[in-house]
């Protein structure tokens, strides 16, 4: 079958060992299905694996993708949950949680194969287009929101780097559940966008707030931990998702201790935090941003296109 691969690692030039070639057809072990897929997004994991990040040589290559949406062999349109090994369905006692294409070939392909257990039913109303942008992203945003950081309508919360899948994810359910969203962005015309999508304010990236905030959606990392703590109020929460700027910013310890700050880790979400954003989609209207389509043979196309940090919203791959 037609798949995206990591055929080795490049940290400074990932898209070199990204290839569009062939990979055996899935052959799921028993409790697990088989998904044809039919579309697929792109997220910044596929990016740290082409640079070798939880990727060792002994497993290439690897079928990229965490996100898809398809049809079953028997017929039922579902949204793939990638995290395996979590809970301990369809796998041995001894095996570690990961997201697929770590330990299991990925989504970006025609077939994957994931623990039956992780299928979730997609509702008719969203598209396979919009169904394959919410596993990672969006399941990452509203866990950081509603789980992590247990913000309630009316709440305070700064989103850092306007544009992004998580955090374009944050403006939209958070401001549809009800929470005054703060978003930053270097980019002018993507803090109007921003606005336009429900964010109360767009800053300047750095810029002081008109407020200080009860939580902060962190995912760029070096280049804005500090004015992340500098925003929060005392006794509030900082969700750390990602780090794409660089994972070893000052650590602001003193202000950390002394303001009571909470600092949380947020990777994905459960199978039940994938159903509950589920409905809220459902009830709400609120639908993903999608950047761009493209066939998944033509994904260096895509992956070159989140490279450049041009994209606002959720890059997808059709099969």
């Amino acid at each position: 079958m037609v798949a995206v691969l990591a055929t080795g690692a490049d940290a400074t030039n990932p898209l070199s060992a990204l290839e569009v070639g062939r990979a055996p057809r899935p052959d799921p072990p028993t409790h697990w299905s088989v998904v044809d897929v039919r579309a697929a997004s792109l997220n910044h994991h596929d990016l740290w694996s082409l640079r070798g990040v939880g990727l060792p040589a002994g497993r290439l290559p690897m079928v990229l993708g965490t996100d898809a949406a398809g049809v079953t062999g028997e017929g039922h349109e579902v949204v793939v949950h990638a995290v395996v090994g979590a809970t301990g369905h369809g796998v041995g006692p001894t095996e570690h949680r990961s997201l697929l294409s770590e330990l299991h070939p990925g989504t970006l392909a025609e077939q994957v194969a994931v623990p039956s257990w992780n299928l979730v039913p997609k509702p008719p109303g969203i598209s396979f287009e919009e169904a394959a942008c919410l596993p990672t992203s969006w399941l990452t945003a509203y866990r950081m929101l509603f789980t992590s950081a247990r913000l309630r309508p009316g709440d305070r919360v700064l989103v850092q780097g306007a544009g992004g899948g998580v955090s374009t994810a944050a403006v939209l359910i958070g401001a549809a559940a009800g929470l005054e969203v703060v978003v930053t962005s270097r980019d002018a015309g993507k803090r109007e966008r921003a606005l336009s999508l429900g964010a109360a304010h767009a800053v300047e990236s750095g810029a002081r707030l008109p407020f200080r905030v009860d939580a902060v959606l962190e995912t760029v990392g070096a280049a804005t931990w500090s004015h992340s703590i500098r925003s929060v109020r005392p006794g509030g929460t900082v969700v750390v998702a990602g780090a794409t700027t660089g994972d070893a910013p000052a650590a602001e310890l003193t202000r950390i201790f002394f303001q009571e700050i909470s600092v949380i880790g947020a990777t994905m979400g459960s199978k039940e935090d994938l159903e509950s954003l589920l409905r809220l989609l459902v009830r709400t209207g609120v639908r993903p941003v999608i950047d761009t389509v493209v066939p998944l043979g033509r994904a260096p196309e895509a992956f070159a296109r989140m490279v450049s940090g041009e994209h606002f919203g959720k890059i997808v791959l059709t099969v």
